[in-house]
C-alpha cells in the first residue's frame, strides 16, 4: 500500500469519526435541553379514598295529588237559595253546602203523598168489599197496582227534592267559590273544588333499570321549595305494572302523611326512596371522576422520581367503575382501593406519569347532602 493511499484512508476515517461524534454530541445536547425544559409539576388537590356507610337512595321528582279530590257540581238546574260554607273551609262528609230553590218540587211531593194516602184508602175499602164479594179480584189487583205506582212517584219526587241540596261527598277542604244566593245553576255547573289533604299522593317516575329494587311499603321522603329543610315521610303505595315505552320509566305512587296540611295537590316535590339496607362503599368526591366515551377514570398519586433523580409525586391514570351517587359523592366499585390518594381537581392539565404538587388549602365539595347557600 502506498503512502498516498494510507493518507486517504486516514482522512476518510477522520471524516466519519467526526460525523459520528457530532451526532452523539447533538443527541446529548438535545437530551440535556429537554431535561432542563420539562413541563413544571401540576398543582392539584387530593383526597384519600375511604370506605363509608351508605344508605342507597333513589332520587326523583314528582307531583302531589289529593287522596280524594272532586269538583262539586249540581245534578239538576235551580236557583241558589243558601250557601252554607266559606271559601277555604274544612268540611265534614255529608255537610250541607248549597241549597237550591225546591219549593215547587216540595209542593208536588206533598200532592203525590196525598194521592198515595187516597190510593191506600181505596185499596183497604175494596179489600173489605172483596171479603163481602162486592168487588172482583181484578178490581183489588188494580187498586194494589195503583198504590205501588203512586208510591214510586213519591220516591222519585223525594229524590228530586234531595238533589236540590248539595252535600260534601267526603271530608276535606273546600276551595274558592264564586256562587251566590240568587244565582241560577245548570246541571254540571261547578260549585267548588273539594280536596282531602291528609294524606296526599305523590306520583313520580323511576328508571326501568332501578325498578327491580322497588317494592310496596318502602320508605320515602318528600321535599318542596315551599317548606325548605322539612322532610315529609311516606311509603310507596303502588307500582305501575307497565313500563312507559316512550320514557322507559315506571310510574310509582306514594302516600305521604300531611297532618298539618302543609302540602297541597299540584305541588312539585323532590323525592328520595330508601332502596335497600345500610351498605359500605368506597367513596370519592364526584369531581375526582373524569367521564369519557371510553370509560370513567381517576388519577392516583404515587411516589416516584423527578428528572433530577429526587423523590417526587407522580399521577397515574386508572379506569374505574362507578355506582350510585349521593350529593357530591360517588360510590366507586372497582379501580381504586381504600387508602389510595386520588386527585379531586386539576385533572384537566394531567397526563399519566405527570409530576404533581399537592395543595389542599381549598378542596372541592364532598358533602353527602349539600344545601344551596343563600346569598
Amino acid at each position: 500500500m502506498t503512502k498516498r493511499m494510507i493518507i486517504m484512508l486516514a482522512g476518510v476515517g477522520l471524516l466519519f469519526g467526526g460525523i459520528f461524534g457530532f451526532q452523539v454530541f447533538k443527541a446529548n445536547m438535545i437530551k440535556k435541553y429537554m431535561s432542563a425544559n420539562m413541563a413544571p409539576p401540576v398543582t392539584v388537590t387530593t383526597t384519600e379514598a375511604k370506605v363509608m356507610p351508605w344508605q342507597p337512595e333513589l332520587k326523583s321528582v314528582g307531583t302531589l295529588r289529593a287522596a280524594r279530590g272532586v269538583d262539586v257540581t249540581t245534578e239538576i238546574a235551580g236557583q241558589v237559595t243558601s250557601v252554607f260554607f266559606k271559601s277555604g273551609q274544612d268540611v265534614r262528609e255529608g255537610q250541607l253546602l248549597v241549597e237550591l230553590d225546591a219549593a215547587p218540587d216540595i209542593a208536588k211531593l206533598h200532592s203525590l203523598e196525598a194521592q198515595v194516602d187516597l190510593a191506600r184508602i181505596v185499596l183497604n175499602r175494596d179489600r173489605a168489599q172483596f171479603a163481602a164479594q162486592a168487588v172482583s179480584q181484578a178490581q183489588l189487583d188494580s187498586d194494589a197496582s195503583d198504590l205501588k205506582n203512586k208510591i214510586a212517584l213519591v220516591d222519585q219526587q223525594r229524590a228530586l227534592v234531595g238533589e236540590k241540596t248539595i252535600r260534601a261527598p267526603f271530608s276535606g277542604r273546600i276551595g274558592i267559590t264564586m256562587i251566590q244566593p240568587g244565582q241560577y245553576l245548570n246541571p254540571g255547573d261547578k260549585v267548588a273544588t273539594l280536596q282531602q289533604l291528609d294524606p296526599v299522593y305523590a306520583d313520580f317516575p323511576i328508571p326501568e333499570q332501578q325498578a327491580s329494587i322497588l317494592s310496596s311499603g318502602q320508605n320515602i321522603y318528600a321535599e318542596t321549595d315551599a317548606y325548605r329543610d322539612v322532610k315529609f315521610g311516606g311509603k310507596i303505595n303502588a307500582i305501575d305494572p307497565k313500563i312507559d315505552p316512550s320514557t322507559r320509566n315506571v310510574s310509582v305512587e306514594a302516600t305521604i302523611q300531611n297532618h298539618q296540611k302543609k302540602l297541597l295537590p299540584g305541588m312539585f316535590v323532590s323525592l328520595g326512596v330508601d332502596a335497600v339496607g345500610l351498605q359500605q362503599f368506597l367513596t370519592l368526591p364526584q369531581t375526582a371522576i373524569a367521564y369519557n366515551p371510553y370509560g370513567a377514570t381517576v388519577y392516583v398519586i404515587e411516589n416516584g422520581k423527578g428528572p433530577d433523580g429526587k423523590p417526587a409525586l407522580i399521577a397515574k391514570q386508572r379506569f374505574v367503575k362507578t355506582g350510585l351517587t349521593r350529593g357530591d359523592q360517588v360510590a366507586v366499585l372497582s379501580g381504586v382501593k381504600e387508602g389510595d390518594v386520588v386527585v379531586t381537581s386539576g385533572q384537566i392539565k394531567l397526563r399519566s406519569g405527570a409530576h404533581v404538587i399537592v395543595n389542599n388549602k381549598i378542596l372541592p365539595s364532598d358533602d353527602a347532602s349539600p344545601k344551596p347557600v343563600d346569598e
